[in-house]
């Protein structure tokens, strides 16, 4: 193969023997002793998948609208309009500082305002996944993108504490988003990277496992600090998350597939040691072929992001790429969209999102038993039955505060089963070469579809269509796209283009 170069090597003066691998061969055969210290490292990988649930909902507290009570009975009744009381006759229930809407004086403002800072954190997911994402295809890698993110996310999440307006607010908000957008990429792409076919979904399952435990971390840190002001929750989220990303830097280390096409062979191999043994003791010269970069390749006007441009040109990848995305934003509506509602059913907030975290948990062993069911019927079934019931919401109303509870749980349990599963069949639909690159453009089509939810939440507080009704419709409207999409159950991860196409052509 007069493309190929020569990247290991055995021998001794006996006996020299060449043994020729394709790249899939060494890696699988590499990967697939997953012992302890490769059960470490995806532990590791996955906790920034803690903080990064953290962020995503820590709005459910800090951005809620807090109760208040009467101090003038003669002017002041519990039913009264509060923008049409003097200041002096009502008082917010805890210190006025307990969350933005007391703090900043925005208990009359418009929806608008008072969705802008989440709605703010969304397009900062929305930027940073399309500035950030190609970077961890090229220059900077899976493990540095991924401590970068989060160190950075954790740092503007301290210094939001210093806001004094909605505006600054929000523009610290932007921020975190557009940093924290390139984590949940990472943590999934470096842990599929790391490990054999056979144990893909299993170490996508400890993903979905720790991002469950920081949603779950909520209830409690907002529970404790209910007597103290919002910032309490960010600097309690924030500083374990700057640790972390130090212990992070000094022990994650790099995927094999990235090093391997980034032509870092022996940093790869390194990681790959003992693959070229033999049980007979037999000395052998292993040359591992790997595809050389194409020499007369046109230039990009991306550059950093050439990735990127390797999608547009293959008209098949763009096609797969557009459909996945559709289905994306349908089902990520839904996943985010739900724990951010419940302020809308008129329930206690904190046992409200401690039953919608709980339900992560079901989740993630129904996901585990899924891993040898087909992907595409998997999804299908889940978002039906998560729009069914989100609509169902809208049907019950406010008659049975019970089975809307209910209900909108089942909807999220299907919605949350139907992402994880989506999440594994983002990285089967595509090569090494792009994998970051389209698992960030679908979680933006996500994101794009979460920068309208905090302002269909708002207006759903008057009439559930807006908020529950939306979502139904959405994710179930979303699931069209599965058709123009291939199944991936037990197919090898490839690592270009080249391999892909040739793999889907001989499927057909």
């Amino acid at each position: 193969m007069e493309d190929s170069v020569p990247i290991l090597t055995k021998s001794d003066c006996a006996v020299q023997e060449k043994l020729v691998v394709s790249p899939d061969e060494l890696i699988e055969s590499g990967l697939r002793n997953f012992g302890w210290s490769g059960l470490v490292q995806c532990i590791l990988v996955s906790i920034a998948m803690y903080f990064d649930a953290q962020q995503s909902f820590i709005a459910i507290y800090t951005d809620d609208y807090p109760t208040w009570h009467c101090t003038d009975l003669s002017i002041c009744a519990s039913d009264s309009d509060i923008c049409k009381l003097p200041k002096s006759s009502w008082a917010w229930d805890g210190p006025s500082s307990k969350t933005i809407v007391s703090q900043f004086g925005l208990e009359c403002a418009s929806s608008f305002i008072t969705g802008l800072p989440q709605s703010s954190f969304f397009i900062g997911c929305l930027f940073g996944s399309f500035l950030l994402a190609t970077l961890a295809d090229t220059s900077l890698g899976r493990k540095n993108l991924l401590v970068l993110s989060c160190v950075a996310m954790s740092i503007t999440s301290l210094i939001i504490v210093f806001s004094t307006n909605v505006w600054i607010y929000s523009a610290l908000k932007f921020l975190i988003g557009f940093w924290r957008s390139s984590i949940g990429t990472c943590v999934l792409v470096l842990l599929t990277e790391k490990v054999s076919t056979e144990w893909r979904f299993t170490v996508g399952i400890v993903e979905y496992f720790t991002f469950t435990l920081g949603y779950m971390s909520l209830p409690g840190i907002a529970y404790l600090n209910r007597n103290s002001s919002w910032k309490s929750l960010y600097v309690w989220t924030s500083i374990p998350a700057i640790c972390y990303s130090v212990v992070a830097y000094l022990l994650v280390t790099e995927s094999p597939r990235w090093l391997l096409m980034q032509g870092r062979e022996q940093e790869a191999m390194a990681m790959l040691k003992g693959v070229s043994s033999v049980e007979n003791g037999t000395n052998l010269t292993t040359t591992l072929l790997v595809k050389a970069p194409p020499k007369n390749k046109k230039p990009s006007i991306f550059q950093l992001y050439s990735s990127m441009t390797e999608l547009i040109e293959r008209s098949w990848a763009l096609k797969r790429m557009v459909a996945i995305m559709v289905l994306g934003l349908g089902i990520g509506m839904v996943y985010f969209g739900m724990p951010l509602a419940v302020g809308n059913l008129g329930f206690d907030i904190y046992l409200a999102v401690v039953f919608n975290a709980l339900m992560e948990i079901p989740s993630c062993v129904a996901t585990y038993f899924l891993e040898n069911y087909r992907r595409k019927p998997s999804i299908l079934a889940f978002s039906v039955a998560s729009g069914l019931c989100s609509i169902m919401c809208v049907v019950v109303g406010n008659a049975s505060q019970a089975a809307k509870v209910g209900l909108s749980l089942v909807a999220f349990f299907s919605a949350v089963t139907a992402y994880n599963v989506f999440l594994i069949y983002i990285i089967e639909l595509f090569p090494t070469s792009v994998r970051n690159t389209t698992t960030s453009l679908v979680r933006q089509a996500i994101v794009f579809g979460n920068i309208f939810s905090p302002f269909l939440i708002s207006a759903g507080r008057k009439n559930d269509i807006f908020s529950y009704g939306v979502f139904g419709v959405v994710i179930m409207s979303s699931c069209l796209t599965l058709v123009c999409l291939p199944e991936t159950i037990g197919i090898a991860l490839c690592d270009t283009m080249d391999q892909q196409e040739k793999k889907d052509n001989l499927s057909k």
